[in-house]
């Protein structure tokens, strides 16, 4: 197990599993998210339960279940809250996202969020370790089958945030609305200012009217090379 540490001086502790570092994507969604109104919330795919601990640390009145499909990952996610005292808070559940209708009743939830495989089955070889194999294929669950459950999952009115990848956008976008969640807020990240995206930021809202917002970029460094600004306020790194 990696050893525990703290977010930033005074921030939550994070224990991330063996081999699956802390990833740039989970905290840039995190930022992302709007949760304030929200009362109960749900990350799909939670792995060891980052997402849920940034938006329980930030939104004093939300309560987050979590939904792995790996037990040992459902296991740390626990741990992971327990350390900072958010088990009351919090439930970090295993079993499978595609059995949803099975673990909880429709509409239960305020706000879905997701940081999910990235890629579909056959795009390439996959990780010999779990861990990694789990986080960037869609072996265990299809990006359809995603928006499903959480279309199912959110009450009339409530919002699925994402993050994944600009070339997965229009494919994204055919699946939200499929599933009735209709595509409100995007923003674009960029690793340096001149270069293309790498990653999509999405929120989409289960009932909701047409009307795409595209958010301003997320510049991940400046001309120069060092950290933006913006990402500096979201790390808690600012001088």
């Amino acid at each position: 197990m990696e050893k525990q540490s703290a977010l930033w001086p005074g921030g939550p502790v994070f224990c991330p599993e063996a081999g699956a570092p802390l990833g740039t994507d989970s905290v840039l969604l995190a930022d992302f998210v709007r949760p304030a109104g929200a009362k109960r919330g749900i990350d799909l795919g939670c792995a060891s339960g980052i997402l849920s601990l940034l938006l329980l640390w930030r939104e004093p009145g939300l309560h987050m279940a979590g939904l792995e499909l790996r037990e040992d990952a459902a296991a740390l996610a626990r741990e992971n809250l327990a350390r900072n005292g958010l088990t009351g808070r919090g439930e970090m559940l295993a079993g499978d996202i595609r059995e949803h209708r099975s673990l909880f009743r429709a509409g239960s939830f305020d706000l879905a969020v997701s940081n999910p495989p990235y890629f579909p089955p056959g795009s390439g070889a996959l990780s010999p370790d779990p861990a990694r194999a789990a986080a960037r294929g869609e072996r265990d669950c299809s990006l359809s089958e995603l928006c499903a459950a959480a279309a199912w999952l959110l009450r009339t009115g409530g919002r699925f945030c994402l993050v994944h990848r600009p070339e997965r956008l229009s494919e994204l976008f055919c699946a939200l609305s499929a599933a009735g969640l209709e595509p409100k807020r995007l923003r674009l990240v960029c690793p340096r200012p001149e270069s293309a995206p790498n990653l999509v930021l999405v929120e989409a809202r289960r009932g909701g009217k047409p009307g795409l917002v595209i958010e301003p970029a997320l510049t991940l460094t400046d001309a120069e090379g060092s950290e933006s600004a913006e990402v500096k306020r979201i790390y808690h790194r600012e001088e």
